[in-house]
């Protein structure tokens, strides 16, 4: 049986790595962060993006150097001109900040390439009822304009 694919967005690498927290919520991301990356990732097939990488790489260097080993043999998904085309869309209608225009191209990616689910953090900007709507209705729009 193959797999199903997972786009893995920074947040969820970022709290798999960081210090654990005294925040009892942030502590709880964490650790199931950790437990899915240790008992679901395996049954998985994990991608991440150029922008997870580089969002990844930010920041305290020895920290960035653990974030970026944790996903070193993920395959990377292409930004092509048609995943800068459908975040050029969402950022348009999703109300996202021009400091956050990243999670559109996070949105666009695991869209694009056909991702099965997209792990994150990101409950502002990503994964909320609004962004959910917006997403699947603009890709009806683009596969009705393809065909």
């Amino acid at each position: 049986m193959e797999k199903q694919s997972v786009y893995i967005e920074t947040t969820v690498v970022s709290y798999l790595t960081a210090r654990p927290s005294r925040d009892i919520v942030v502590a709880a991301h964490q650790q199931v962060t950790l437990e899915w990356w240790e008992n679901s990732l395996p049954h998985l097939d994990p991608f991440v993006s150029p922008i997870v990488l580089e969002e990844a790489s930010r920041g305290d260097e020895a920290a960035a150097k653990l974030r970026l080993k944790k996903m070193e043999d993920f395959p990377v998904l292409e930004i092509t001109n048609e995943v800068r085309d459908l975040a050029d869309l969402y950022f348009e209608k999703i109300p996202i900040p021009e400091k956050a225009r990243g999670d559109a191209y996070h949105l666009a990616v695991a869209t694009y390439h056909g991702m099965d689910f997209l792990v994150s953090w990101n409950f502002t900007h990503i994964l909320n009822a609004r962004v959910r709507v917006v997403v699947r209705t603009s890709t009806l729009s683009a596969e009705s304009a393809l065909r």
